[in-house]
């Protein structure tokens, strides 16, 4: 939800007020943090990783001055008593969570709710509705990004069920668990299709009780009804049984709705000293694709380090490639990632791309080459081509990150990325040949000792084929924790 009016600052600021008064009112586990972020930049718009994977929060321009507070509380309505595999009684919550968290940016004149959501919730069970941040098994802080559902975009506002984590499957001794999550979402008005719908469930198992575990799963997205013109996808509930079996047409452009998803399989190891997390995320478009013909995909390897007493806390490493995008499919069924013939707006959600950023939609495109235009998604008789909007989805590209501590209250994240740029299957002129491009992040954050003051700052350039020319910026913050029970 995005809205705009020269209040917003003091709609915020009556917010924190009121935050601040009511403080003593909220009975369990209230949470406000307010902050102030600040970000330049040499060229018009930001360095890559100081606006990709931000939630959507950071408006790509120049310079901004950005304002915000999250709220979040926890009431616990009920402690269950059982008894645990020792023989001893312990109690599991059932309890009530909401949360709103709202940003400023783009000098004053956009305000975005971020954050605004209701969560019932049993051991690992949840009932979940509104906006919320959601990440995956993959390390949000330093990976490139999941090519599924990363945390680059705004959260789609969904209502649905959720298995948030691993639980075991009942009489196999916990050797075998399972999470998964099933939701319909709204994609509002802002896209080629208005008010289409968004449809996602996913389903994970797991093997192991011990310092290994093996594991694999399926997530599938959909976007699906909406209407523009003389255009109405069938909105009922046969069609969502159509959305939720992925049932297309002979060619895979008309079928109901826009679907992609990805297929994933991985392993945990761990003993006292580190722990390990290797993964392979392989993309897929429409039921054809799923499977694994092609060498498309995403592999990570994550190391944790548990000593608190070493510098270094973690170690992330990342190659994805997608450059032969439904090489097994016979070429007048296939599907370009993240595009589609009918779902012209693809897989983006408030001009940021829903999965792994690394990806160009025009909007960012339109930073490098200026004769790239992003569409009007609201001009009635734009003419608007298929396929089109995402011009930068065959990549080859190396990424690593690094989290680590200098002292107790001051810790670094380091993020540093390479990529090869081929475009689209349309080969798209700017990409042929191809482009690389190097994305650098440096980022610092202090925690001031015996204060509820955290101070941040990073640096981030971007150099290359795209930038043509060297791109440097930063960024500076400081959050204040009002309330933390």
């Amino acid at each position: 939800m995005l809205r705009r009016s020269r209040s917003h600052f003091t709609i915020l600021c009556l917010l924190l007020s009121f935050a601040i008064v009511s403080r003593g009112q909220f009975l369990d586990s209230l949470q406000v943090r307010t902050g102030l972020e600040t970000r330049f930049s040499s060229a018009s718009y930001q360095p890559f990783w100081l606006m990709a994977n931000r939630h959507g929060t950071v408006a790509d321009i120049r310079n901004d001055l950005s304002p915000y507070i999250r709220i979040a509380n926890k009431h616990v309505l009920a402690e269950p008593e059982y008894q645990n595999d020792h023989g001893f009684y312990d109690y599991n919550e059932v309890s009530l969570s909401y949360g709103l968290s709202i940003y400023n940016n783009n000098h004053f004149r956009s305000t975005i709710i971020e954050e605004g959501y209701v969560k019932l919730e049993y051991k690992k069970w949840a009932i979940r509705a509104g906006r919320f941040e959601e990440t995956n098994d993959i390390d949000p802080l330093l990976s490139s990004g999941s090519p599924g559902v990363s945390i680059n975009a705004l959260p789609i506002p969904k209502i649905g069920i959720a298995v948030t984590d691993y639980t075991a499957v009942p009489f196999t001794n916990g050797w075998l668990q399972f999470k998964g999550t099933f939701a319909h979402g709204w994609l509002g008005h802002d896209r080629y299709m208005k008010n289409s719908y968004y449809h996602e469930k996913t389903f994970y198992l797991r093997a192991g009780a011990r310092a290994l575990k093996l594991y694999g799963g399926i997530q599938h997205f959909a976007e699906w009804g909406g209407n523009r013109g003389d255009q109405q996808p069938d909105k009922s509930l046969k069609a969502f049984w159509d959305v939720f079996f992925i049932k297309e047409t002979n060619d895979a452009n008309t079928h109901t709705g826009d679907h992609r998803g990805v297929l994933e399989a991985g392993a945990y190891w761990e003993n006292d000293a580190v722990a390990l997390h290797g993964y392979l995320q392989k993309p897929f478009e429409g039921k054809q694709d799923i499977g694994l013909k092609n060498s498309n995909g995403l592999a990570g390897l994550l190391l944790t380090i548990k000593n608190e007493d070493t510098h270094l806390r973690k170690l992330l490493f990342e190659i994805i490639s997608t450059k032969d995008i439904n090489t097994s499919i016979p070429a007048n069924q296939r599907e370009s990632y993240y595009n589609n013939n009918t779902y012209k707006t693809g897989w983006e959600y408030q001009n940021n791309i829903i999965g792994t950023p690394l990806f160009i939609n025009r909007s960012r495109a339109n930073n490098y080459f200026p004769e790239i235009e992003p569409f009007d998604w609201n001009a009635p008789d734009a003419d608007i081509p298929p396929n089109a909007n995402i011009i930068n989805n065959r990549i080859f590209g190396i990424h690593a990150g690094a989290l680590y501590s200098f002292s107790d209250p001051l810790q670094g994240r380091t993020l540093l990325t390479w990529t090869k740029n081929y475009g689209n299957i349309a080969k798209t002129d700017p990409f042929t040949p191809f482009k690389t491009q190097w994305y650098f992040l440096q980022e610092i954050t202090y925690q001031v000792p015996n204060k509820n003051i955290v101070l941040s700052a990073g640096l981030g350039f971007d150099f290359g084929e795209l930038t043509k020319t060297d791109i440097g910026g930063g960024r500076l913050g400081i959050e204040w924790t009002i309330a933390d029970h």
